[in-house]
């Protein structure tokens, strides 16, 4: 892991992004994907999601929408906006484009499942963290 390439955020603040994301159903095409433009939600959800590479399964938007909002929590992900306010599409956050470069040197396992103590401790930070 690339911990000492981190610019501005915390090691701890780092860990937690990055347990969220191998927690998370997405897959690394959608971060690749976000790095150039921003990717609207109804290409994420449901099959399309699957056919583009993005996720493992059809997820039903409303559930893709929560695990995408998360992801903006922890830091890896922001809306996008246009000169009309906040659109339906997702961005590269600048700690999202750290994990993606060191999930693309391999520092961070791709492919791996999240052992069930990093899904409780995603949990218990979620439940933590959300309003």
């Amino acid at each position: 892991m690339a911990l000492t390439s981190l610019l501005h955020d915390s090691v701890p603040v780092y860990r937690r992004a990055q347990r969220a994301w191998v927690c998370s159903p997405f897959r690394v095409a959608l971060l690749q994907a976000m790095q150039f433009q921003g990717i609207p939600l109804g290409k994420i959800s449901g099959l399309a999601g699957v056919q583009a590479g993005y996720t493992q399964r059809p997820l039903p938007e409303m559930l893709a929408d929560q695990e995408l909002m998360w992801l903006i929590q922890v830091g890896l992900l922001r809306r996008e906006v246009d000169g009309q306010g906040i659109t339906d599409s997702y961005r590269l956050a600048p700690l999202g484009r750290q994990l993606l470069q060191d999930l693309e040197k391999g520092e961070i396992p791709e492919g791996i499942p999240a052992s069930w103590i990093d899904h409780l401790q995603n949990l218990l930070t979620r439940w933590h963290l959300l309003p």
